[in-house]
């Protein structure tokens, strides 16, 4: 184990001996291993959404341009999708309980940092270090899930339960963030997550068991770091076409120099004896084809939040309160589809339902992108935003329940990691290449017409990205996951 993760786990370790100590033998129930797994997703997801409700609160308050709310979200989701794997495959060799405990202590420290922040850059950072913290967080919780609950109904009610909390974080952090914004300062829509995380991190180190697949292999953190590093430097030199051009030095060379680090990162992937994500892995139908599936999914839907938001504050003269509680209806939509998902996997096929619900979610990409400068909140927000989240609840939990499917126990946590990663990688190339076509459309202007015409564009590119990504799933899918009765 490195010296860097030794300092980063001693105190959760001590923590869960103690606890372990104090407490009776035996496994907890598994209601309380699910709300405890489910607790940590929220709290991941919240902060997604709490974020984008402030945005414009954070440009006023650190003088941020567009590029720099931008970062805001990217810094994280950046962080969060490099650093996936590892938090991963930490979790299968050194303990899915003890990763969890790290990673909810570093997303909660680095919370109150960026509460705390002066300038902008020290904001960026503290988000940077939120999305580590997450990388570690997610993974455990839905390893921690999987390994808990036996195969089947059971495991994929479970999965849909996880996915719809994980969603209802975006339902409560529109309304809390708004709420929040509104009667204090957007600060604490980052200052929120430290009591919360106490209190699921304390729960957790009481009740949780230790569990791990792994052999003793070391980490692969430098392929952690290059793909960290590649994914960045490509999202940069996407966000720099808008401002410097194509041509530009400043824009032409992260764009080169992303791919290749992205390249040096499957060479070493290939050749070390313990990689990060072992590319055998990818041979599997169910792992490669889910993954990609996500991978495009994440590319649109990740944005949605961000465009949303900015569309009825920009635009509309929403206050924060008012875009959080606009919001709410989509969030719940998300839920929903998370819920029905299951039940629909069974009769017809957990391949047909990600279709489905990606169908669903075009055409709710494709009504938004009609978006007007005066649109209405029931014609321009609520139905197309029901719409595009009912879609992509409805999606994801047969996308990730065949993405596990072909797991060996061993590489469970990668696995899961990898499926969260697929959806964040492509949710921060996605908004950066959004980004980049809504600032061109609107040619530099702050007025509300041409505001909505760089937002549309972005949703019509989004329900392009989706049609796509309907073919792919109906031809590369398997039919039904193993586990699936």
């Amino acid at each position: 184990m490195t010296p860097m993760l030794e300092s980063a786990d001693a105190a959760p370790a001590r923590i869960s001996r103690l606890s372990a100590r104090l407490r009776p033998r035996g496994a907890p129930p598994m209601w309380l291993v699910v709300a405890l797994t489910c607790a940590g997703q929220f709290l991941v997801v919240l902060d997604v959404s709490v974020v984008n409700v402030a945005l414009p609160s954070m440009r006023t308050g650190l003088g941020l341009d567009e590029q720099g709310l931008q970062w805001v979200v990217n810094a994280y989701a950046i962080a969060f999708a490099g650093f996936m794997l590892l938090g991963g495959r930490a979790g299968d060799l050194y303990g899915r309980k003890r990763m969890f405990l790290v990673g909810l202590g570093l997303f909660t420290l680095a919370s109150a940092a960026g509460g705390l922040a002066q300038d902008d850059w020290q904001l960026l950072v503290a988000r940077a270090v939120q999305g580590l913290g997450a990388a570690v967080l997610a993974p455990s919780t839905l390893t921690i899930l999987t390994a808990s609950v036996p195969e089947g109904a059971a495991r994929a009610r479970a999965i849909g339960t996880w996915t719809a909390v994980g969603a209802g974080g975006g339902a409560a952090g529109g309304l809390v963030g708004g709420l929040l914004v509104e009667t204090l300062s957007w600060r604490w829509v980052l200052l929120i997550n430290v009591p919360v995380g106490a209190v699921v991190l304390c729960a957790a180190a009481w009740f949780l068991t230790e569990g791990r697949a792994g052999d003793g292999r070391r980490l692969d953190l430098p392929g952690a770091l290059l793909v960290t590093a590649g994914l960045g430097t490509l999202a940069y030199g996407i966000s720099q076409t808008e401002a410097a051009g194509w041509t530009a030095p400043a824009t032409l060379l992260p764009l080169l120099a992303g791919p290749a680090l992205l390249g040096v990162f499957l060479a070493v992937e290939a050749r070390t004896a313990s990689p990060l994500m072992p590319l055998g892995l990818l041979r599997v139908r169910s792992v490669s084809s889910a993954n990609v599936s996500m991978f495009l999914c994440g590319s649109a839907m990740f944005c949605m939040w961000f465009f949303m938001t900015l569309y009825a504050q920009n635009v509309l003269g929403y206050t924060p309160l008012e875009a959080g509680l606009a919001l709410v209806p989509s969030s719940l939509a998300v839920i929903l589809g998370s819920k029905l998902a299951p039940r629909l996997m069974r009769p017809v096929g957990p391949r047909n339902v990600a279709v489905l619900g990606t169908l669903v979610a075009v055409a709710g990409f494709a009504w938004q992108s009609t978006m007007t400068a005066d649109g209405s909140y029931v014609t321009a927000i609520l139905f197309p935003g029901v719409l595009m989240m009912l879609g992509a609840g409805l999606a994801a939990t047969p996308l990730a329940s065949l993405a596990t499917s072909g797991a060996a126990p061993e590489e469970a946590g990668l696995v899961s990691g990898l499926v969260n990663t697929s959806r964040t990688m492509g949710g921060s190339l996605g908004l950066a290449v959004l980004s980049t076509l809504a600032a061109s459309e609107s040619a530099g202007s702050a007025t509300p017409q041409a505001l909505t015409e760089g937002y549309a564009l972005a949703f019509r590119v989004g329900a392009g990205v989706l049609a796509a990504g309907v073919v792919l799933m109906w031809v590369w899918l398997p039919r039904r996951a193993a586990q699936v009765p």
